[in-house]
């Protein structure tokens, strides 16, 4: 799960013209952390996960990989 939410992240941000640090900035999460997600790391907080997904109108739910919040 953890890879294609990094991919989607990684795709979305540079789609939209962000540096990892801008995303960073933007998002309120750190750079680390944005570094990390986008590595697919399994051990990141979910919650920090929604709200880098929530950038893109995005969130994981369980039982879900990723659905609109709309």
């Amino acid at each position: 799960m953890m890879n294609r939410i990094a991919e989607f992240i990684k795709t979305n941000r540079k789609a939209a013209g962000l540096t990892q640090e801008e995303f960073a900035i933007r998002s309120g999460l750190g750079l680390r952390f944005i570094r990390e997600l986008e590595q697919g790391k399994e051990t990141v907080r979910m919650d920090k996960v929604n709200v880098a997904l929530a950038m893109f109108d995005m969130e994981a739910v369980p039982g879900r990989i990723m659905s609109n919040e709309m």
